[in-house]
């Protein structure tokens, strides 16, 4: 299979630049940045000079390791090189505590006037509850210092954030949990950044696979393009030596967490019952608040040399501690912002001993490093909250052990367990996306390109076959022209699953025009390599669409596509069978909603019939020079099956065994051609000794079939798992046959 033309080599030129292109890469779109502040440590200079090349970019590091300065620094270079307006947007009291920063940083930081907007070059701040007012065209640049409170947002405020900075060419994302509880979450980042929209990211790399919406995980085969494309916008650190710098002064002491289990009336009850449900957990706080609070009150009265830092749950506990504890001050949230700002300044300033607030008040990117004692009179599940609060004090700069004090009543500790539940999640999450984009970081920041591609050949070849491992489109651009006497396969559907990481994978496709345009490749040389007036098959069925990809629930025309493809590429659409499947069976796997019995008792317009495999072949023009002719083994009976439009009588659970090449990465859906449609189509279409490839060998199925027919066999295998299984299965059947003989 020799005898490449010119063509052929300007094809096989072209096909590798595309499959280059499918690298899912944010496009940089910033500037070479000029001197930056000096006041920069080495890894924040490096992580500014990559933002600021980048253009549109995240930080999600760690509390206490400069994102102020790295901000502000990042929005000072670009107000200078584009001579406009940069905004910061940031929680309450964050701006106050930002301007002074900045003054001892030397970057004059303007404060947005109260119902006015940015109207001069340089940096200027507001916080979020102060945007109305502002005129987003105007701005060169913006700042989401604390960003991850997009998701604590209503969604017309988040709305507006993202939709309004459409227009800004600089934007830069700023937290340290971009994606507190899960990696959904981080599309709310990456919209605002205008690197994918939250929808686009999840129908790219997640899958769901529970028939709940709300429910998504990252693909297993999915994993290492997620990681790449992520790290060509954000960079993830909790210490600088995550990027390869000098970590050591960024070792904090581990904080200390003392829980209080206060004793409440149990209403003649021997024993406290635990709150299980949300209204019995509400009612078991409100019932124990004044001996929470008077529990926790005793314990910070007695230790007046030190500032405490106090986070409530309920307006009353507030009010009832502002009473228990001399000298305390309450920030509320009817509090005017200018009170709320002072009284929050004040405590930076060390001239309030105790603060009392809620987190969602109080507790996003403040810096009370001077505070190492807190205390939780009342929980609730966001974890995000809770971390945030713990952040304010527990930062880099602490050089004390923090005491956390948790009073909780003793039938309530489901809060607190699930608390301890979702920190363990964070911290594993953190740290599986530094593991994970580690490498990618460091190529990022120093400008280097980031490609890692596993892509790998080899050749197995035993009597009467040959199986090759690698790209179908690049082994078949190998083939002799009219070599090849029938091709039947099942090939990837769509953008469905992913089978393996690699770009060459067609599974592994961005949407379905990517996925098209991938095909017309190995369609093309399909059209070249088979003889005039041979056939194609392939098996496929219909797509379903979902509301999170496609914006409504119905079905793609799968089957109709590949035709159109074939057709475009010169081939004749000969013939296709509808191939019966169970449709319980099908609705107990999927869950879909328009195969359940429910959905026709409350909406019968969204029920449909189950979804059927076809066999489509097509037809290359031309005189075939080898006929195949039919005698004594295919007699009248067996011809009128054959011939039905639709095989009900297919043994789906006659396949090749896959479980020997399972990966614990693969997707549920590994589902091998069943055998008796690869017989029947190479018995029809086929004479003895004739040549059939497979360009999707997977794990042997239709090669194990045409060896055992006394055929000849090509196929093409990219994954090695698949490959390793299919070699050994082609070959059992290859001695089976020549036993026969």
């Amino acid at each position: 299979m020799s005898g490449c033309t010119k063509h052929r080599t300007v094809m096989k030129d072209t096909y590798d630049t595309f499959i280059k292109s499918k690298r899912r890469a944010e496009v940089a779109t910033g500037h070479a940045p000029g001197d930056l502040n000096e006041n920069l440590f080495d890894f924040q200079h490096a992580i500014v000079s990559w933002a600021v090349r980048r253009g549109r970019a995240a930080i999600f590091a760690d509390t206490g390791l400069g994102k102020t300065l790295m901000q502000l620094s990042w929005a000072d270079e670009v107000a200078s090189h584009t001579g406009g307006m940069v905004l910061l947007l940031a929680p309450l009291a964050v701006s106050e505590q930002t301007i002074e920063q900045g003054a001892t940083f030397g970057i004059d930081v303007r404060r947005v006037p109260h119902g006015g907007t940015p109207d001069a070059p340089g940096v200027w701040i507001t916080n979020y509850e102060r945007m109305e007012s502002i005129d987003f065209t105007s701005l060169r640049g913006l700042v989401l210092d604390e960003s991850s409170i997009l998701k604590a947002h209503d969604g017309k405020t988040r709305a507006r954030i993202i939709t309004s900075a459409q227009g800004i060419p600089y934007r830069l994302s700023c937290t340290a949990t971009p994606s507190p509880n899960d990696f959904e979450e981080l599309g709310n980042q990456c919209e605002f950044l205008g690197v994918m929209t939250r929808t686009e990211m999840l129908a790219t790399y997640f899958v769901n696979d529970t028939g709940d919406t709300g429910t998504w995980r990252l693909k297993g085969w999915g994993q290492s393009r997620f990681w790449e494309w992520m790290g060509s916008w954000a960079v993830v650190l909790r210490n600088p030596s995550d990027i390869g710098f000098d970590g050591s002064r960024y070792i904090l002491p581990e904080p200390e967490y003392i829980e209080h289990v206060v004793e409440t009336d149990q209403h003649g009850d021997l024993f406290a019952k635990p709150a299980q449900t949300l209204t019995e957990r509400r009612k078991a706080q409100r019932d124990s608040i004044e001996a929470r609070c008077r529990a926790l009150a005793d314990v910070v009265n007695a230790d007046q040399s030190e500032p405490w830092l106090i986070w409530c749950h309920l307006n009353d506990e507030a009010e009832l501690l502002a009473e228990l504890i001399p000298g305390a001050v309450n920030v509320q949230g009817s509090d005017k912002p200018e009170v709320k700002a002072a009284r929050m300044m004040d405590f930076s300033r060390g001239t309030l001993r105790v603060l009392i607030s809620k987190p969602k008040i109080c507790g996003f990117g403040m810096n009370w490093q001077h505070c190492a004692r807190m205390a939780f009179v009342g929980l609730d599940d966001s974890f995000e909250k809770f971390y945030q609060a713990v952040r304010r004090c527990y930062r880099f700069g602490q050089r004390r052990s923090v005491q956390v004090h948790l009073f909780t009543a003793e039938n309530e500790g489901q809060i607190l367990l699930n608390l301890k539940r979702k920190e363990a999640q964070h911290h594993e999450m953190s740290a599986n996306m530094i593991e994970h984009m580690k490498d990618i970081m460091n190529k990022e920041l120093a400008g280097q390109e980031n490609i890692v591609d596993d892509y790998s050949e080899d050749t197995h070849t035993g009597d009467g076959y040959t199986v090759h491992l690698g790209d179908c489109v690049k082994w078949a651009q190998r083939m002799e022209s009219d070599s090849i006497d029938y091709s039947v396969f099942s090939p990837p559907f769509a953008d469905l699953f992913v089978y393996s990481n690699s770009d060459h994978d067609m599974g592994n496709c961005n949407d379905d025009d990517e996925f098209a345009a991938q095909l017309k490749f190995l369609i093309d040389e399909l059209f070249r390599v088979i003889k005039p007036g041979r056939n194609v098959s392939f098996h496929c069925m219909n797509l379903p669409t979902t509301k999170m990809r496609q914006g409504f629930i119905g079905l793609r025309d799968f089957r109709g596509t590949l035709i159109r493809a074939f057709q475009d590429a010169g081939f004749i659409y000969h013939s296709e069978v509808c191939i019966w499947k169970d449709p319980v069976v099908a609705m107990q796997r999927t869950k879909a909603l328009g195969l359940l019995h429910k959905t026709i008792r409350e909406n019968s317009t969204m029920s449909r019939m189950g979804l059927p495999d076809y066999v489509v072949t097509m037809r290359k023009p031309g005189e075939c020079a080898d006929r195949v002719k039919h005698g004594d083994d295919l007699p009248v009976m067996m011809w009128q099956k054959y011939a039905s439009p639709i095989w009900d009588d297919i043994n789906q659970s006659r396949t090749l065994n896959k479980l020997p090449a399972r990966d614990e990465n693969d997707e549920k859906h590994m589902c091998p051609l069943q055998l008796d449609v690869i017989e029947r189509c190479i018995h029809l279409w086929t004479n003895p000794g004739d040549l059939v490839f497979s360009p999707f060998t997977g794990i042997g199925s239709e090669g194990y079939t045409a060896v055992k027919m006394g055929r000849r066999f090509v196929g093409t295998e990219l994954k090695p798992q698949y490959w390793d299984l299919a070699c050994q299965n082609i070959a059992d059947a290859a001695t089976e046959q020549k036993g026969l003989f």
